[in-house]
């Protein structure tokens, strides 16, 4: 570690005594973020991040419950008194202004020089109230409180690469919508929740949900009201466990295709409405939080933007430089996970990608639903309960959410991205890795596999021969239950065959 005197790499110095402000601490990127700038860039004074009341929890003791995550593990070894860095501000992304109190409206507007607005609801099927609330408006009352930061010296908005999932190609530019941030959120303003639920689904239009829905809205008014302002956006794609720092493999969520691969792993979840062959845009939590902090180095040096146009935008996406499909991602978590099978599986992998809708729905049926009625109603005979059903319920929902990003592919263009790590030097390519040319899939998915089965699942890697023999004991029974289903479905036949022609 460098001492506080030393000079610093470029990234580092762009850091050096800056006060920054985060919201969506509390998230997975924002996690990841605030670790990362506390580790590699020593020379930061003061993060301030807004933090909610939750679950009976002050801010404090959320901030206090994610420092003692293994994700700050090595920060603690290397920097024991970090914590007096980090200054927990009381509010909330959906009240106005934040919900600040005025005296920590006045400190950050006159301490802050760096924003990170990467707070958002994350659920895909959130009422389209609560998602413009937190989403929008809280995009523009960060923006607000930006304009009264004297110190500013830039802010990013953290936005998806799939806001703009209607359209077949998706370049780093802003795109029109069929309604202005101003008129949805109008709407939203005066419509009940009984109508507003209502209308949702022809409100979203081509978009798939309200989140996707929402961030493009969301993007709509960085358009609008960043102009003058020393602001970019940055738009990830799909966002899974790290590749190497802190430490290989953390996840702290089931997301996605994490959410796949831990269903399909302890043998819940059989089918998913998937295009084997179509682009999984794929990109790890540590590269994907290096370039958002070089892309804010890069948006500080920039004019302010007298237009829309000189907004900056990146894309950081797999798709341009190392694409991998579906197929492939199932194969290589399949692969690996087969060697360190969970210990707590309920059932041997047994997990197939079906391209037709109707193929995946007979699927469900006869692989969800049917054995979850069978297996609920003999529990309920003997007294106990399974709630089998409920549990397939929502993972059709799941289904239902992801297979529209596992069936579709989009074409994405990642210029700025690719020209910010060339403007980086060697120093700040060790410090700040985000080259997607540099990534090993296969080395990524050995690491991605275990994490989740350490920290999702909390099953130890001293657990893995435990895992193995019950394994191989549920390989034997579902070899012994698609026997006998086999001889029924013959029994079956046989004396459909026989009332027929006999």
């Amino acid at each position: 570690m460098e001492s506080m005197e030393e000079k610093g790499s470029v990234i580092q110095e762009f850091y050096r005594d800056a006060n920054i402000f985060i919201t969506g601490c509390t998230g997975f990127m924002g996690k990841v973020l605030m670790e990362k700038l506390l580790r590699s860039c020593p020379y930061i004074n003061k993060i301030y991040v807004l933090v909610r009341r939750k679950k009976g929890k002050d801010m404090h003791t959320r901030l206090e419950d994610i420092f003692n995550e293994p994700l700050f593990m090595k920060l603690k070894q290397e920097q024991p008194k970090f914590c007096h860095k980090v200054t927990a501000v009381s509010g909330d992304c959906i009240e106005p202004g934040l919900g600040l109190s005025p005296s920590d409206r006045q400190l950050l507007a006159e301490e802050v020089d760096v924003v990170f607005h990467c707070a958002a609801t994350v659920r895909f099927d959130e009422k389209l109230r609560i998602a413009v609330g937190i989403n929008v408006r809280g995009t523009e009352s960060v923006l607000q409180l930006a304009r009264e930061m004297r110190r500013l010296k830039v802010i990013i908005h953290v936005s998806t690469a799939y806001c703009n999932c209607p359209l077949p190609e998706i370049e780093e530019k802003f795109y029109d919508l069929p309604l202005s941030h101003k008129k949805v959120t109008n709407i939203v303003d005066n419509m009940d929740d009984n109508m507003l639920d209502k209308i949702t689904p022809d409100f979203l239009g081509n978009w798939p949900n309200t989140y996707a829905y929402t961030k493009a809205v969301s993007e709509d008014l960085v358009r609008e009201q960043g102009v003058g302002m020393p602001i970019g956006v940055f738009r990830p794609a799909i966002v899974l466990a790290t590749r190497t720092e802190p430490l290989w493999g953390w996840i702290d969520n089931v997301y996605g295709p994490t959410g796949v691969f831990i269903g399909a792993g302890i043998g819940l979840m059989r089918t998913l409405h998937c295009d084997l062959k179509k682009v999984a845009n794929l990109v790890p939590v540590d590269m994907t939080i290096n370039a958002l902090i070089v892309s804010a180095w890069d948006v500080a040096k920039k004019p302010r933007a007298e237009s829309c146009d000189d907004i900056p935008i990146y894309n950081y996406v797999s798709s341009v430089q190392k694409p991998l499909t579906w197929e492939e991602f199932m194969e290589k978590t399949s692969r690996f996970g087969f060697s360190v099978p969970p210990a707590q599986a309920v059932w041997y992998y047994s997990f197939t990608l079906n391209k037709y809708y109707f193929i995946h729905l007979l699927y469900v049926l006869f692989l969800h639903f049917l054995p979850a009625v069978l297996i609920d109603g003999v529990a309920m005979l003997f007294g106990k309960q399974t709630n089998l059903v409920k549990i397939y319920k929502k993972i059709h929902r799941f289904n239902s959410v992801i297979s529209y990003f596992a069936t579709r592919e989009w074409k994405f263009t990642n210029d700025n991205v690719q020209a910010l790590w060339k403007k980086v030097d060697a120093k700040d390519r060790r410090l700040f890795d985000f080259d997607i040319d540099g990534l090993d899939w296969e080395e990524y998915f050995f690491r991605y596999v275990r994490g989740i089965r350490v920290y999702l699942m909390k099953d130890d890697l001293s657990t893995v021969p435990v895992g193995i023999k019950k394994n191989k004991r549920l390989r034997w029974a579902h070899q012994v239950v698609k026997t006998l289903v086999l001889l029924l479905l013959l029994r079956i036949i046989w004396a459909i065959f026989n009332f027929i022609f006999l």
